[in-house]
């Protein structure tokens, strides 16, 4: 999942949501197998990836501060077969200010988030950070400007919903139409679909830390980018230096139970901005929390029923709104946008506002080839410019990238039988998200069997301490999860414990931003189970 949607418009436009709306994106991706051990012996052909040095200028675009530098990084298409074909990732960077001793790079979670976006609009977060490190983060493979990954225009009319009971009645249609989705995908996503799992994004890692001439890589993830930071760690053990794992990702729970924790978990947060919100004399919802939390349910099922229209040609579905309610639950700070986009959708039926925490306000989706930066020819593996990034470029590599990471694919057999079964659980766990989070998990059928190094290999590993930070009341990523996935990873992994809410600790506690900071700025680990408290200012 995304780290928590930055507060400012600005902001909001480029964070785009964790859980984008599948129903109306359709974020459905065949993947393939590459690489699946972890890596090959052969690194011949990757002589020329690792000794490039990357090359930094001014940023160009609409708002990108003055002192961010951008660049970009070429990588193999393929690992395994290096010569095959190449990539461009898209990075950016503050320079360090003070005694530099390296970069520090950064992953805002996702998956499917771009990083240079973020980057150039949350920057001030991290400048604590440049008093000894370069601030760099990229935006993935298959995400951003970096061959974005999409499922064309067009594709809900064919993507598999359980909006209806016809999804129980008649399975087999259900089926059929995700594997018409799978196609659209492929078609409308080039070559990099393939080669998009969290194995292939640790390697380019390790490519990054070499073109930026660090001898070991420092890290700091979020969410999703705390499964990236694991496995780069299980990969490349000798080359870890400060790795900071801040809302930790599980490591072996299978998809199925991972969507019905983070809907059980949206459901808390969304009692919980219902409760503030029936406080407030304008709430859309009235004054009663436990009917507002009934309207919500009728607003998302009035919505399936009879979307309302777009600017974008797209109608906004229920499913579109739980999205959107998805990413303005992550924070507190966001509530008051997000009562005031309901009021707005509720009172005048203009979904513009909820719109912007689904979709980000990017571009509608274009077929693939995607125009090359700087315009001519298309260049599978060039840079993308920022206008022509799909709008459905997260929901697409967010799925892409599950898939590609999880090895179960029941046979259509089990999913039919399941299927009613897996309803009524996700229902229990939430009347609002648990159709949506379901959805997410149905669009790996048909994809070919992913990756088995996350669940079998990244444990117990030998390389220099690293700190973990858990939230107590994370609706993401349930802090359960800080403590098992610790376990796993072994004596190096040091936990500290934010008994704060929210998604991720380093942007909402000071305690937890300062501890960091601490350890990737002075190698000062705090003792392992040490906690910052909700409100904490200074200890």
């Amino acid at each position: 999942m995304l780290a928590k949607l930055p507060t400012r418009p600005g902001l909001r436009r480029c964070a785009l949501a964790a859980t984008a709306a599948l129903t109306l994106l359709g974020a459905g991706l065949p993947t393939a197998t590459a690489h699946r051990d972890g890596g090959g012996d052969d690194r011949s052909g990757l002589t020329r990836f690792y000794g490039q040095k990357v090359t930094w200028s001014a940023c160009e675009g609409d708002g990108m501060p003055d002192d961010l530098q951008c660049a970009d990084l070429i990588v193999p298409l393929d690992y395994d077969r290096p010569r095959s074909g190449t990539l461009h990732l898209a990075l950016a960077r503050y320079r360090a200010t003070g005694d530099k001793r390296g970069s520090v790079v950064l992953n805002f979670g996702g998956p499917g988030g771009p990083g240079v976006p973020e980057l150039a609009y949350s920057g001030e977060e991290f400048m604590g950070l440049t008093d000894g490190y370069d601030v760099v983060t990229l935006d993935p493979r298959g995400v951003g400007r970096s061959s974005p990954v999409s499922c064309g225009d067009g594709v809900d009319s064919g993507l598999a919903s359980l909006d209806d009971e016809s999804a129980v009645t008649d399975p087999q249609a259900l089926l059929d139409r995700l594997k018409r989705v799978a196609t659209d995908c492929a078609e409308h996503s080039g070559p990099v679909l393939p080669h998009i799992g969290t194995v292939e994004a640790a390697q380019d890692l390790d490519v990054l830390r070499a073109a930026l001439d660090d001898k070991k890589l420092n890290y700091l993830g979020f969410s999703y980018g705390t499964r990236l930071g694991a496995v780069y760690a299980a990969r490349f053990p000798d080359k870890v230096g400060r790795l900071v794992l801040d809302g930790v990702d599980t490591l072996t729970e299978p998809l199925t139970e991972q969507g019905v924790a983070g809907a059980r978990g949206q459901q808390v947060a969304l009692d919980d901005f219902v409760g503030w919100c029936t406080k407030d004399i304008a709430c859309p919802f009235g004054r009663d929390p436990r009917v507002a939390r009934e309207e919500v349910v009728r607003l998302v099922r009035s919505l399936d029923e009879d979307p309302v229209p777009t600017d974008f040609g797209e109608d906004f579905s229920g499913q579109d709104l739980v999205g959107a309610l998805g990413q303005g639950l992550y924070s507190k700070e966001l509530w008051p946008l997000l009562e005031r986009a309901l009021a707005q959708l509720i009172e005048n039926g203009d979904a513009s506002g909820v719109l912007s925490f689904a979709t980000g306000g990017l571009a509608l989706p274009l077929p693939f080839p995607l125009r090359a930066a700087g315009g001519g020819e298309p260049s599978p593996g060039a840079l993308v410019d920022e206008e022509d990034i799909p709008l459905d470029n997260l929901p697409a590599a967010l799925m892409a990238i599950n898939c590609a990471d999880d090895p179960d694919r029941p046979p259509a057999a089990r999913i039919t039988a399941d299927l009613q079964r897996l309803r009524a659980a996700y229902d229990k766990a939430s009347p609002v998200f648990g159709q949506y989070r379901l959805n997410e998990v149905l669009m790996c059928y048909g994809r070919p069997k992913g990756t088995d190094f996350i669940r079998d290999e990244v444990k117990d590993l030998g390389t220099p301490k690293m700190l973990l930070v858990g939230t107590r009341g994370d609706p993401a990523t349930p802090y359960r999860w800080t403590v098992e996935t610790a376990k796993r990873l072994g004596p190096a992994a040091v936990v500290l414990d934010n008994k704060g809410d929210g998604h991720t600790g380093y942007g909402s506690s000071k305690c937890v931003h300062r501890k960091v900071d601490d350890f990737l700025l002075y190698g000062s680990l705090p003792p392992s189970g040490s906690s910052c408290g909700p409100d904490e200012d200074d200890g």
